[in-house]
């Protein structure tokens, strides 16, 4: 489903500032992995989600979305079969319009958009069974404007939002960061219960060691622009964190440098 080959990306080339954020960076997912990805401070794992979301180019390499090339296709192309929640809660909705026009608008992302009516009855059926999934009573409130909601209730939005056209690919760049716990963890497991019940292919950047063992079915971690350690199944469900602590340690010979990380 995704297939990266060689990636590289580097920032300020030729400056005091220079920054190589992906360094012949390789991997492959296949049809139906949820896989979770770790790291410490710029280890390269929001660029990875941004190069193949085509924010921005690379600088060498090739990017495969279902065997095919895109690494040269420009971001909104791309918007139209991948699906990306941001750390933000703000970010991937519009606050100004009510939650059904939001819901519409992803709806009708990559398709050809004419005049005609607004909202059919049907959709606005559609959107309220959607809704409902969530738990969180938005189903009642379909003409609430959105910037009226918790980060919470935004995030579990942008989410319904970004799967509602069943992307070949489902990029969540710590989607739960800006989040309390508790409201963190409701999010994940609505986040589980879509990609499990429309069976996607996932790719989460975590800064939390625990969900990112809780999540999925294979766990990366990253240092320096490159994968150093790559787990998944059995072997993934006995990781403990002290286990990816002292596997980081092993495989980069330094600390693990992140604050958040630690933390959580």
């Amino acid at each position: 489903m995704l297939e990266l080959k060689n990636i590289r990306k580097t920032f300020n080339a030729g400056t005091i500032n220079e920054k190589v954020a992906l360094n012949n960076l390789s991997l492959k997912i296949e049809e139906g992995d949820f896989v979770t990805v770790i790291g410490g401070n710029g280890a390269g794992k929001s660029t990875m989600l941004n190069a193949i979301a085509g924010v921005w180019s690379v600088d060498s390499g090739q990017i495969f979305v279902d065997d095919r090339d895109v690494t040269r296709l420009p971001e909104h192309k791309r918007a139209a079969f991948l699906g990306r929640v941001f750390q933000d809660p703000m970010t991937g909705t519009a606050g100004t319009m009510e939650i059904q026009e939001n819901l519409a608008l992803a709806k009708r992302r990559g398709k050809r958009r004419l005049l005609g009516p607004g909202i059919r009855k049907q959709e606005k059926e559609e959107y309220r069974e959607l809704l409902k999934i969530l738990g969180l009573g938005l189903e009642n409130r379909m003409t609430s404007r959105v910037g009226l909601l918790s980060g919470g209730q935004r995030q579990a939005i942008t989410l319904l939002m970004a799967t509602l056209q069943r992307p070949k690919l489902l990029l969540l760049d710590e989607h739960t960061a800006a989040l309390d716990p508790k409201t963190a963890a409701k999010v994940l497991d609505i986040t589980n219960a879509i990609v499990e019940r429309d069976h996607l292919s996932a790719l989460m950047v975590t800064h939390n060691m625990k969900d990112a063992i809780q999540m999925g079915n294979r766990l990366i971690m990253m240092h320096e622009g490159r994968i150093i350690y790559d787990v998944s199944g059995e072997e993934k469900k006995r990781l403990t964190v002290a286990d990816l602590l002292e596997k980081f340690e092993q495989v980069s010979g330094s600390e693990f440098a992140n604050d958040r990380m630690m933390l959580t």
